[in-house]
């Protein structure tokens, strides 16, 4: 699985409720999870110019990060998404 995000999983205790970013990785890690960590660089709201958010909008139509893709090809957007995804599909032993 690939998680896209901004510039890193950093915390951000300026920001209410925490980093966007930071609070998918940190719920797929804590659901059992090793995602690919994609960093898309650039900001949501500018036009595409880094790869990594052209390739956020090639998958989602939009260019706001985070952005979960699963290895089955299946497009998780928005952090809260991808918290409610991790809590619903812990990992899985091997």
């Amino acid at each position: 699985m690939k998680l896209y995000v901004c510039w890193g999983t950093f915390p951000a205790p300026w920001r209410p409720g925490g980093h966007p970013c930071r609070n998918a990785y940190e719920a797929l890690k804590e659901a059992g999870h090793d995602p690919e960590v994609v960093k898309s660089y650039g900001l949501g709201a500018l036009p595409d110019m880094t790869s990594g958010r052209k390739e956020v909008k090639a998958l989602t139509g939009q260019s706001w990060v985070p952005v979960l893709v699963l290895d089955d090809g299946e497009v998780v957007k928005d952090s809260k998404g991808i918290v409610a995804w991790a809590k619903a599909n812990p990992a899985q032993a091997t």
